[in-house]
């Protein structure tokens, strides 16, 4: 069952309005209490979707990687992706590393377990 829990978030859900194909790179992003930076990259792989997201002064350049289940909704006019985190629970997330990001499976279960399962 944990393998389902950790993939599960590393899937766009439905509800999402995600079109496969369509480039995220430099949406705007809002956490559920407020705005955390804009889309530097983007995967839509199956099992592996996820966002990085460059959090510019907010948390001083940080990047964080966030799986495609913590995404909510995306609002192509507007340019702009909600995940259904905190500004909070996405300080405190493990830290981006870009080596580790691809093809690390140890790496996005860590990730993966720090954000737990989709919320809508």
């Amino acid at each position: 069952m944990k393998e389902l829990f950790v993939s599960d978030i590393w899937g766009y859900q439905p509800t999402t309005k995600h079109t496969p194909g369509t480039d995220l790179t430099g949406f705007k992003v809002e956490a559920t209490d407020g705005s955390i930076g804009k889309v530097d990259k983007h995967s839509e792989d199956v099992g592996s979707s996820y966002i990085v997201v460059d959090t510019g002064v907010w948390i001083f350049g940080k990047h964080v990687l966030l799986p495609a289940g913590t995404v909510s909704s995306i609002d192509t006019a507007e340019k702009t992706i909600h995940v259904s985190r905190t500004k909070a629970e996405i300080k405190d997330s493990p830290e981006f590393d870009k080596d580790k990001h691809i093809g690390d499976p140890g790496y996005h279960q860590q990730v993966g377990g720090y954000y737990g399962s989709p919320r809508l």
